[in-house]
């Protein structure tokens, strides 16, 4: 697969993503936003820590944390993609109510039935393309986000919703072997804290995990 390295338990975690990491130009204002973002993540409180901070714009802020959110998946998909094969996974589900088929509406108009790691892998190089498209995620100082910026965001987290879902459903067992359960946890939870602060994924697509997200954030209501 284009882009991913070979995932063994020896390497170090950063060495174990799945498509090449999405780097946010040091020294940009970008920058200082994922710096803060990771400050008041530490102080344990998500809640707090999604929050649009005083003065800043909410397109910057919905853009910086959908490129992290783009790479801590990366990172845990990297680690389980020795289990997530055309055999184990000929189809992308999230447990047996869900099954996910791929269009982009570019290159692939009409949904298409696909094993998951191809799915999978269809779904990170499209999001991977929009990060890298200046007119949409302007990196740049000064240069203006589109009008349809928020809807595009909207897309990316509803699709990276669905690589959360089918570990959690189907490769949960491969992650407690590895130890990245905390790990996985702590990122979906944030992650579900972000989305749900700012309204961004609609509730019906969250389904196949609601019994989680309850449990992950009934705790902090």
């Amino acid at each position: 697969m284009e882009g991913a390295t070979d995932v063994n338990d020896s390497g170090s975690r950063s060495s174990k993503t799945f498509k090449p990491k999405k780097n946010i130009p040091e020294g940009s204002h970008q920058y200082e936003l994922l710096k803060h973002a990771e400050a008041t993540l530490g102080s344990g409180n998500l809640r707090m820590a999604v929050m649009l901070p005083e003065g800043e714009d909410l397109n910057e802020w919905v853009a910086v944390n959908t490129v992290d959110f783009f790479n801590q998946i990366n990172m845990l998909y990297g680690t389980i993609t020795d289990f997530c094969t055309e055999e184990s996974c000929p189809v992308m589900s999230a447990g047996p109510k869900y099954e996910y088929h791929w269009a982009d509406g570019t290159n692939i108009k009409k949904p298409i039935k696909c094993s998951a790691p191809k799915y999978i892998d269809y779904l990170m190089t499209w999001v991977q393309d929009q990060l890298d498209d200046e007119t949409l995620f302007p990196s740049k100082i000064g240069v203006p986000f589109p009008k349809n910026f928020m809807s595009v965001a909207k897309t990316i987290l509803k699709r990276l919703f669905r690589v959360y879902a089918h570990i959690y459903h189907q490769h949960f067992d491969p992650v407690i072997q590895l130890q990245e359960e905390a790990h996985l946890n702590t990122s979906f939870k944030h992650f579900i804290f972000f989305v749900q602060e700012f309204n961004l994924i609609d509730r019906r697509e969250l389904a196949p995990l609601q019994e989680l997200i309850e449990k992950l954030t009934s705790k902090d209501r």
